[in-house]
C-alpha cells in the first residue's frame, strides 16, 4: 500500500492526511489510546470518511506498519544501513548513534505494536514479524559486506543489541542507552570482522 497522491488544488488527499494523522498519533500516544476519533479529528475528516477508507481500526492500524513506519520514527537509525557514504562497517556502527535529543523518542513503532496488539489474529501482527525479518536480514547481510568472518553470527548479535538498546530507552525515556550498546557493538565488530 502507498499514501501517495492529491487531492485537486494541492491539498493532500483524506487517505494521505488520515494515514500521517494516524502515523503521528499511534507513535507518539500508542494505538491502544488512540481512537478512530482522534485520527478523524488530526486529519480533519469525518469519521465516515475514514470508515469509508479504512473499514475498522485494526485495517487502519495494518495499514500504518504497512507503509513502512520506521521511516518516520524520530532519530530511526535502521535507515543508515542503506547510507551511501558509510562503509559496511561504519553502517553497522551507525545503528547505535544516540538519537537527537530534540525528538520525541519512543523506541520501534513495531516493537510498540507487538507489545499493544495482543490479538494474535490481528493483522498487523504479520506486518510486525516481516519488519523484523527483513531487518535481521539486511544487518547480516551488511556484516557480510563487511567481510565478518560470521556475518549471521555478528548480524544476530547486533540485532539483539539494537533492539535492547531501542526498547531500554523507550523504557527509560533517555537515550543513554545507545552510547552504552555503541560500546558494546564497537567490540563486537571489531571481534566479527577481519583484523585491519
Amino acid at each position: 500500500m502507498t499514501v501517495t497522491g492529491t487531492a485537486t488544488g494541492g491539498t493532500a488527499s483524506p487517505r494521505l492526511r488520515i494515514m500521517k494523522a494516524a502515523s503521528s498519533l499511534f507513535y507518539s500516544r500508542g494505538i491502544n489510546t488512540t481512537s478512530i476519533s482522534d485520527v478523524a479529528d488530526r486529519a480533519s475528516v469525518s469519521k465516515r470518511t475514514l470508515y469509508q477508507l479504512f473499514p475498522s481500526k485494526d485495517v487502519l492500524v495494518a495499514a500504518y506498519l504497512e507503509v513502512g513506519v520506521g521511516h518516520l520514527e524520530p532519530g530511526n537509525n535502521e535507515g543508515r544501513l542503506n547510507d551511501p557514504d558509510l562503509s559496511p562497517r561504519e553502517q553497522l556502527l551507525a545503528l547505535f548513534d544516540r538519537p537527537p535529543e530534540d525528538t520525541h523518542f519512543r523506541g520501534c513503532p513495531y516493537h510498540n505494536a507487538a507489545v499493544e496488539l495482543t490479538d494474535r489474529d490481528h493483522p498487523g501482527l504479520p506486518l510486525v514479524i516481516e519488519h523484523k525479518r527483513q531487518f535481521l536480514q539486511q544487518v547480516i547481510d551488511t556484516a557480510r559486506r563487511a567481510d565478518a568472518l560470521e556475518p549471521e553470527r555478528l548480524g544476530r548479535q547486533l540485532v539483539v543489541l539494537f533492539e535492547g538498546a531501542m526498547a531500554l530507552a523507550a523504557s527509560l525515556d533517555d537515550t543513554e542507552a545507545f552510547e552504552f550498546a555503541r560500546t558494546a557493538a564497537q567490540d563486537i565488530i571489531h571481534h566479527g570482522l577481519p583484523s585491519d
